[in-house]
């Protein structure tokens, strides 16, 4: 038994390129940065917040994408999008705190570590 095939709105196949396009555009802005910026701690930056911006782009096409293939609600765009909005910050902290205790380690000329100057007990008053 063959189905007709369920095909999209014209608005709809235009709005869904456009985000794919720009999560597409946003990837590459990120890679360049990645290629481009001078030190660790920049080039780490870029990609991260690029990457997640460029993941919601296309997770929002994707969702309206299968949502009106299906003609039901798809969350499981939704499920991917939180999974990277956790992991990918935590990551980020991960390795620039890495990238900050190899940088102390070898002296370099990074920020000290406030922890190491404030008491951990309050002042007697």
């Amino acid at each position: 038994m063959t189905t007709m095939p369920h095909f999209l709105p014209l608005w709809a196949e235009i709005f869904i390129a456009v985000l794919v396009l720009m999560g597409a555009a946003l990837a590459l802005l990120g890679s360049i940065g990645l290629l481009r910026l001078p030190t660790f701690f920049e080039r780490v930056h870029a990609p991260s917040i690029i990457a997640t911006s460029a993941s919601w782009s296309i997770m929002y096409a994707s969702l309206l994408f299968f949502s009106l293939k299906n003609r039901e609600l798809a969350a499981h765009p939704l499920l991917i999008a939180l999974f990277l909005a956790i992991t990918v910050p935590v990551t980020t902290i991960f390795l620039m705190r890495a990238g900050l205790f190899r940088a102390r380690q070898a002296n370099m000329a990074v920020p000290r570590n406030i922890s190491s100057t404030v008491p951990s007990h309050p002042p007697d008053a």
